[in-house]
């Protein structure tokens, strides 16, 4: 499995020729285009409102930062990681749609029915009306905005010891992307508000690590306009700048979930832990790629120790995903679930940090605000938390299946003159009628026909099927 990431680009933007955009699949499977009248009545109406200041603490003067992939306009996160003797404090700013969405009101309705935004190549489908989510709402630079401000202070090891959440208002100094930060690093010369982040970084990554976290480290395939009037593919490893700024994300996730646990009502982002038989069915693919598993060492570290260049490694990295298997939401009132924890993480865990472009987490955040500030969690916004579960999860299924069919299109366009050509790929995971393989130029991943694929193995393929009509790529062993 190749995690897919396709750059935020609106329509106007793309370079696509028409006959090669993405309209079919917007078609297929019946994406919206636009909001309802109402909704955007609303947000408009919000917008010109403004905010409200009472109770509202004025934050403007912390030099926050966003890091986001290049040309992104709706900036959920902005960040200030400070040391402060032996430890750290960590002020991270989460856009605010508490502030402009009314609870059942239309817009909610329609964000409800959207779930989250949905990026094509050619331009996205938003969870929020531009006017919200690329403006008012977003965290861009220079401009005063309403955030749920969080604070951690952390000790040497990383690990929070005080956490406080409120409403405040923010402006962020600047907006990097990741390459630009890495520079930045490799130069000596970082900004000041992000000096401490590979240092912080790497603690929150060895506490991941200890508490038998599990990362995949899988290359992530690309869809970009090539400047040809088509679409091109790129693949990338993850970069530890990416890295490291995740973990402020999921610092911050793993609070709000101990939050809404201690009050006992809320909802977490959970995933059951693995049974022994797929650890088991691990370690026999470890021994039979050659990976040397020493005794008493966790599959997280195991993995983690990997190098992902190396074609064992990245076999083994898809076979390991039978570990995560069954995600979804929790929701609870009263009593805590029985799964509470997320299984990946080895933590209970929230989503909080991605209010733009995620529906369930500005419910998650209205909870942890009421509970820290004492008060009760209001009686619609607790009625909306059983229905977020099952809106999530139609969400994350339509995603899952609209990334999968943009990524199997441009597969099929790009090969598509090349039915016949010979390919070195890896073997990522093979049955008895075949094997997924991966393609390292162009980064491809499809079915090859053949006996004797062994997986994590370079093997010669030939490209026996290119089918923009049918999204459909097939390779054959020499």
């Amino acid at each position: 499995m190749v995690v897919i990431r396709t750059d935020r680009v609106r329509p106007e933007e793309a370079e696509s020729d028409p006959g090669l955009d993405f309209s079919g699949i917007r078609t297929e499977f019946a994406l919206p285009d636009g909001f309802p009248a109402a909704a955007l009545a609303e947000a408009e109406r919000a917008v010109a409102e403004g905010v409200d200041p009472a109770g509202r603490e004025d934050a403007t003067a912390l030099p926050l930062v966003t890091i986001d992939p290049p040309g992104s306009k709706d900036l959920d996160q902005a960040l200030l990681l400070q040391r402060v003797g032996a430890g750290f404090r960590v002020h991270y700013a989460i856009a605010d749609l508490g502030a402009f969405v009314v609870l059942d009101g239309a817009l909610d309705a329609e964000v409800r029915r959207r779930g989250q935004t949905l990026y094509l190549p050619d331009g996205n489908v938003p969870l929020h009306p531009p006017v919200l989510s690329e403006g008012a709402a977003s965290l861009l630079p220079g401009r005063t905005r309403p955030a749920v401000l969080w604070t951690f202070e952390c000790g040497p090891d990383g690990e929070p010891t005080d956490v406080r959440v409120r409403r405040a208002f923010v402006r962020s100094t600047e907006q990097f992307d990741y390459e630009g930060v890495r520079a930045s690093f490799d130069a000596g010369t970082p900004h000041p508000s992000v000096e401490a982040l590979p240092d912080f970084g790497r603690l929150r990554r060895e506490r991941a690590a200890d508490r038998g976290a599990v990362e995949l480290q899988l290359p992530e395939q690309e869809i970009a306009p090539n400047g040809d009037g088509d679409w091109k593919l790129v693949v990338r490893p993850r970069s530890d700048v990416e890295a490291w700024n995740a973990e402020i994300s999921l610092l911050t996730g793993m609070s709000a979930a101990r939050v809404m646990l201690d009050a006992g009502v809320g909802v977490l982002r959970t995933l059951p832990d693995a049974d022994d038989g797929a650890v088991d069915a691990l370690r026999r693919s470890a021994h039979a790629l050659g990976v040397p598993w020493p005794a008493g060492v966790t599959p997280a570290k195991l993995l983690a120790d990997l190098d992902p260049a190396r074609p064992e490694a990245l076999a083994l990295f898809v076979d390991a995903t039978r570990l995560l298997r069954g995600a979804g939401y929790t929701a609870f009132d009263g009593e805590v679930p029985q799964v509470s924890t997320h299984a990946g993480l080895a933590a209970p865990y929230a989503h909080v940090t991605a209010p733009l472009r995620r529906l369930v987490d500005r419910f998650a955040t209205e909870v942890c605000l009421a509970v820290t500030a004492g008060e009760e969690v209001p009686d619609r916004l607790r009625a909306a938390l059983p229905l977020l579960p099952g809106l999530m999860g139609g969400s994350d299924a339509l995603a899952s299946k609209v990334d999968r069919a943009c990524l199997d299109q441009v597969e099929a366009w790009v090969l598509a003159d090349r039915v016949g050509q010979v390919f070195e790929a890896v073997v990522l995971r093979a049955d008895d009628n075949g094997a997924d393989v991966f393609v390292a130029q162009p980064p491809v991943m499809g079915r090859c026909a053949g006996e004797g694929l062994r997986e994590g193995e370079r093997v010669r393929v030939t490209l026996v099927e290119a089918d923009p009509g049918r999204r459909k790529v097939a390779f054959a062993r020499l």
